[in-house]
């Protein structure tokens, strides 16, 4: 029921993942990133393994080491799709045999694709050479073209209904993390809020960190 990709910027350290679905509020439930990396948990879910895996890259373990563990750490393995970006690129992706539909897994330079339920095999693929080929670009914009890539491509066997992304820097909060919880065209929804978004992304870290410097935007009561 979900094709994402998780991505790694090389010039800036950036980590982020999106994820779309057939199912309601996708990201809540299989995207998790922090500044150590990135976990996709899906197919049959079990978010627990989402909050773990983060816990395991904080602690140093490599994304590799992180996925086998997460693998035999909790019961019902085979029923989970499972993908790992650490903070260094490396990844690793796997599949339980109880994996719903088509599915497919694909590394690449700096990230890692997957899905299940797919109309062909060739999503993840489609997903992981568009992040590539835009390399110059910002790691949102990428991770947003991959998935548009992977929609293009065919994505999901269903149509789709919710969508999201993220992205971290050095800080513990997500320098951006949108959602679409509930729509008939979830990327295109998607593509919009960043559009509002990005012009204001640096903004809101000013805020942060020196609130003397923070721009106003003029709401009701803002001085």
């Amino acid at each position: 029921m979900t094709f994402s990709l998780a991505g790694r910027c090389e010039r800036t350290g950036m980590v982020g993942g999106i994820v779309c679905s057939s199912s309601i509020a996708v990201p809540s439930r299989c995207l998790w990133a922090s500044p150590h990396g990135v976990v996709l948990s899906q197919n049959v879910t079990d978010p627990r393994l989402g909050v773990l895996g983060l816990q395991l890259l904080a602690q140093g373990f490599g994304a590799q080491s992180t996925l086998q563990q997460l693998r035999h750490g909790r019961p019902y393995a085979e029923w989970r799709q499972l993908a790992v970006l650490d903070a260094d690129g490396s990844c690793g992706a796997a599949t339980g045999e109880k994996g719903l539909g088509i599915i497919a897994t694909k590394p690449g330079r700096d990230c890692v694709a997957a899905g299940n339920l797919l109309a062909h095999d060739g999503i993840p693929a489609a997903m992981v050479e568009a992040f590539e080929a835009s390399h110059a670009s910002t790691l949102a914009e990428r991770l947003l073209v991959a998935l548009e890539a992977g929609a293009a491509a065919g994505g999901e066997a269903g149509p789709v209904h919710s969508a999201g992304f993220c992205v971290y820097g050095r800080e513990v909060w997500p320098l951006a993390e949108l959602r679409v919880d509930w729509s008939d065209q979830p990327i295109v929804d998607l593509r919009a809020l960043w559009q509002r978004y990005e012009p204001q992304m640096n903004d809101y870290a000013i805020r942060a960190k020196r609130p003397e410097q923070a721009p106003s935007y003029g709401v009701p009561g803002d001085l």
